[in-house]
């Protein structure tokens, strides 16, 4: 069953956010992941979101999602992101 990364992204970095961006996609990849939403322009149709950048990623499965997660090749791309973006990540199965 696949699994889907949701992120909630405050860039407060952009210059080392959009390294992120360079250098995250290949290892997306490596693990089977695809970015279904990757910034772009949304609308709130209810509640009160204050969203900069939402991205989604799709992942094989929840295992395979938290594997790329946890891995030592993300890592290093962790401690990039984290000083540039403040996030709230969630992962959730799909159907």
């Amino acid at each position: 069953m696949s699994a889907y990364l949701i992120a909630d992204t405050h860039i407060t970095n952009p210059q080392i956010y959009d390294e992120y961006k360079r250098q995250v996609a290949p290892l997306v990849a490596k693990f089977g992941g695809r970015f279904l939403v990757r910034g772009g322009h949304h609308e709130v149709l209810e509640g009160n979101l204050a969203v900069q950048r939402l991205v989604m990623i799709e992942f094989p499965s929840m295992e395979v999602l938290k594997a790329w997660y946890h891995s030592p090749e993300y890592a290093p791309l962790l401690a990039m992101r984290q000083p540039a973006a403040t996030d709230h990540l969630i992962a959730v199965e799909g159907c």
